[in-house]
Parts: C-alpha cells; sequence; structure tokens
C-alpha cells in the first residue's frame, strides 16, 4: 500500500507540472512579457493572459502592454491609433467582463482630438471649405465609423464626449438614451465612458480631446474601469508631442 500511495503521489506531482507547463506555454505572465524590440509581435500586446481576471488586474496588464508600445514614439497619430487598438482587442478578449457572445462587447473604442491639433492640408484638392473651429475632430478609433466631428462651441456642444472635454472629468453613462443631448453614432450602444485628455505643461492646463469608449451593454463601464482608463489617458498624453 505504501509503494501505490508513493506512485499515486508521484503521478499527482506530473500531472501539475504539466499543466504549469501547458498554463505558461499558452500565454505568459504579464511580467513576462517581452518588450518591443524582441521577438514578440507587435499584435499580441492585445492578448490577455489567463491569469487576469479582475477589470483591476486587465487595466494594469494594458497599461503595462501599452507602455511598451509607446516607448521611442511620440507621434501622437501614432500612439492613439495603437492605443486605440491595444484597448478594443484586449476588451474583447477578455470575455469575464465584457463578452462577444453575450452582448457586453465594447462595440467602439477611439478618440476625438481639438481641431487645432490637426496640420493644415499641404495639398488642397477639396474646393469645400470646412469650418473646424471649436469641435472635436474624429481621430484614431477602432469600430464602426462614426460621427466625423463634434462641437465644442456654446449653444452646440452636445453629448457625452463634449460634456467630459468641457468639464474636464471623465463622465460614465449607464444609459445613453436617458443622457440628455447624446449623440448616437451608433444605435447598438447602450453605455458610454468618455475621459478627457489633459495636458498640464508649463503652468498651463489644455485639453487636447477624450478617449471614447461605447458598449453594448447597460452599465457596462464602472469606477474599475473609470481608474484603469484616465491612468491610460495620463501615459498617453505624457508621451506623446503635441
Amino acid at each position: 500500500m505504501v509503494v501505490v500511495r508513493q506512485l499515486q503521489d508521484r503521478v499527482k506531482v506530473i500531472d501539475d507540472t504539466r499543466s504549469n507547463l501547458i498554463a505558461i506555454l499558452r500565454f505568459p505572465e504579464p511580467e513576462l512579457t517581452p518588450a518591443l524590440g524582441s521577438a514578440m509581435p507587435h499584435a499580441d500586446s492585445s492578448l490577455v493572459p489567463d491569469s487576469v481576471q479582475t477589470k483591476p488586474e486587465f487595466w494594469k496588464h494594458v497599461h503595462t502592454q501599452l507602455e511598451a508600445l509607446l516607448d521611442g514614439q511620440g507621434h501622437w497619430i501614432t500612439n492613439l491609433a495603437n492605443a486605440s487598438s491595444i484597448i478594443f482587442n484586449a476588451l474583447l478578449a477578455f470575455p469575464k467582463h465584457f463578452g462577444r457572445e453575450d452582448g457586453r462587447a465594447v462595440n467602439w473604442c477611439g478618440f476625438y482630438l481639438d481641431s487645432a491639433l490637426f496640420p493644415a492640408p499641404r495639398i488642397q484638392t477639396n474646393t469645400t471649405t470646412t469650418d473646424t473651429s471649436s469641435r472635436l475632430l474624429l481621430g484614431p478609433f477602432c469600430g464602426k465609423p462614426a460621427c466625423q466631428f463634434i462641437h465644442t462651441a456654446p449653444g452646440k456642444a452636445r453629448g457625452v464626449c463634449a460634456d467630459a472635454y468641457l468639464t474636464r472629468t471623465t463622465v460614465a453613462v449607464p444609459e445613453v438614451d436617458l443622457y440628455p443631448g447624446h449623440i448616437a453614432c451608433d444605435g447598438e450602444t447602450k453605455s458610454e465612458i468618455v475621459c478627457p485628455l489633459v495636458l498640464e505643461h508649463d503652468g498651463t492646463t489644455t485639453v487636447l480631446g477624450v478617449l471614447d469608449l461605447d458598449c453594448l451593454a447597460v452599465g457596462g463601464f464602472n469606477d474599475e474601469d473609470k481608474v484603469g482608463l484616465e491612468k491610460i489617458v495620463k501615459l498617453l498624453v505624457n508621451s506623446c508631442d503635441w
């Protein structure tokens, strides 16, 4: 009996070791994810390891991955493009809170930027002149086509993005259909969260634009998302040349 018990114990150790090896091979822990410049493809930065179970863990993981993508790059268009992609795809890879099949998925993630940030056209091929003053223009995003601009001028400003931009505070909306002045770019969207991009530089404060996320579920975002997104926005603002 003693010999049998010893053999059973050894088999259990082997099984546990095999399970651990399989878990490691499936996807490395966040702290083991190689930085850019190594063999890791850029696209892999949007993967989410099984060890990430809570929203705080998720946003910490995304922050770490995005920080690696931003390293050595200062152009805001490039960085915001990668940011929208990694956030959007990582959320879709996090079914515990944002499932594709149960109607809780994030269906849009992107940026609206102050029109003053956009350079004047080098070559004018369109004879139509568009007034871009006091507007947020659509920037890098992932998702379906969206509104091209959002008014921010007094008397014209409305919607979640304009409110977050003008108040310089994050606005989370559990049910967009009940929000006054909501701009419905996608009728399937049920909830939304918008974080302003605020730059503190040389004693002045400048609102650069907003990060906007839409969700297919009512109440899709909570305070944990707010905290995580605000840290990501701060990272982006401080990593880009504006």
